[in-house]
């Protein structure tokens, strides 16, 4: 999988909440999300723009791998993710195992997040999260199915994410992942 996303400083969530009413968005979930990241022990991931997480939705955990970013103004990477229960119900063995291969533990980052989708054969998503200790923001999200899409796809993805975000009227984009800006805040 491969995702295309832009993420924007968000001002007042009802009137956002409103917006995506107005253009037919559903609502699909609503939970907690912790994402405990990680650094490989022989390469830095902020300097190869990589991501490595644990991450819990309402306590159900999965591990995801995020590639390097493809250049561009609207965020564009491969994306690898799976569920480890059953047979990790917490996800204890997967962080044991990050920890046994030498990976560090960098931060955790928590947010309640809302999920809308737009559209019906291939929904764009959009998230508003809340995040502890950085504010509100929303997430437009453009999932393309191939592993490596060619460029005339990621921008066409580009360009809808973008189009999406002016019809709700997002204009404060943030470049910077979560995690990013609390290790900003934090001093690390």
């Amino acid at each position: 999988m491969f995702e295309v996303e832009l993420k924007f400083r968000v001002g007042n969530v009802d009137e956002l909440r409103e917006r995506l009413a107005e253009n037919d968005a559903v609502l699909v979930s609503e939970n907690e999300n912790q994402d405990t990241y990680y650094n490989h022990p022989s390469r830095d991931f902020a300097e190869s723009g990589e991501a490595l997480r644990v991450r819990r939705i309402d306590g159900t955990p999965l591990v995801t791998y995020k590639g390097s970013k493809r250049p561009g103004a609207v965020k564009a990477r491969e994306e690898l993710e799976w569920r480890l229960d059953p047979g990790d119900p917490t996800g204890e063995s997967m962080e044991t195992l990050f920890d046994r291969l030498g990976f560090q533990k960098v931060a955790t980052v928590t947010k309640q997040r809302e999920t809308f989708h737009l559209g019906s054969t291939d929904p764009m998503t959009v998230t508003i999260d809340r995040v502890d200790g950085l504010g509100e923001f929303a997430e437009i999200e453009r999932v393309l199915h191939e592993r490596s899409p060619s460029d005339e796809a990621v921008e066409t993805a580009r360009s809808e994410v973008v189009g999406l975000a002016t019809a709700l009227g997002l204009d404060a984009p943030e470049s910077r992942s979560y995690l990013r800006m609390q290790l900003e805040l934090s001093g690390g």
